[in-house]
């Protein structure tokens, strides 16, 4: 006779999203304790899951937490979108976020047993993604914006100023949301990158016609274009594009940004 009942494997089941004949297994092989079943279907979930590793998971959600002088972003990355907007999924990526908050990059393995649950329970390629750490200045001034979608954060942004406010980080930020900026200044995009988008905007303007007295000027202007699609600093506000960032700044300045897209 088992040493268990039809309940037993009902509440195993629930607890750890198993299959029914998976919990009357676990159950049976441990002689019905109910710890050791469960430890047994986590260790044989893993190995499964240790599987999927090389599956695409360019899906899941992002979220932002704030604890006293310090701001986090965490991505939680899964295969399908269906798993990312599921309230488990979303918990435990807000969970991630408030506990890189706490603790800094370790945190995340506060959270490590809760991240395996899922790709147990969503049988998915399911890890953590990017996750971003910032301990403020005293006088620094932060904000973040969080696009949800679906009841999951698909496009978050952090934003540090010296000087300023927290309204202006904020628009800012949401400025960054729609734009997608990938770096802060023009000095920092990598000079191989530059000169590839220069001989190639030449190669253009040579096969336009255009006269060879003229071409410089008219590449310089088309890199000009081609650096305000990818720096911030160069950009015009999208709420007002007769200001470009720097001058929306005035007197603040921006000391670093960072962007996390699900799906980008």
């Amino acid at each position: 006779m088992p040493s268990f009942t039809a309940k037993d494997v009902q509440t195993l089941r629930q607890a750890t999203g198993a299959g029914m004949m998976d919990a009357k297994k676990a159950l049976t092989e441990n002689d019905g304790d109910y710890d050791a079943a469960a430890k047994w279907l986590r260790e044989k979930g893993l190995a499964k899951a240790a599987t999927r590793t090389d599956r695409e998971n360019e899906q899941g959600a992002v979220a932002v937490a704030t604890e006293g002088d310090s701001v986090a972003l965490v991505e939680l990355k899964s295969e399908t979108d269906f798993s990312a907007k599921a309230e488990d999924f979303v918990a435990v990526v807000d969970q991630l976020a408030t506990a890189v908050a706490k603790g800094g990059a370790d945190g995340v393995s506060e959270v490590a047993e809760s991240v395996d649950q899922l790709k147990i329970t969503k049988k998915e390629n399911i890890e953590v993604g990017k996750v971003v750490h910032w301990t403020v200045p005293s006088g620094h001034v932060v904000d973040s914006y969080l696009h949800v979608q679906d009841g999951r954060g698909v496009n978050a942004v952090l934003v540090e100023l010296d000087g300023g406010t927290p309204e202006l980080a904020h628009d800012i930020a949401v400025h960054i949301a729609f734009t997608k900026p990938g770096f802060l200044t023009r000095d920092e995009v990598p000079a191989d990158e530059v000169e590839a988008e220069r001989s190639a905007l030449l190669d253009i303007t040579k096969a336009e016609g255009k006269p060879e007295a003229a071409w410089d000027k008219i590449v310089e202007g088309r890199l000009t274009g081609w650096f305000k699609e990818r720096v911030l600093l160069e950009q015009a506000f999208v709420r007002d594009e007769k200001q470009t960032i720097t001058q929306l700044l005035g007197g603040a300045s921006i000391v670093r940004f960072d962007q996390v897209v699900i799906g980008s």
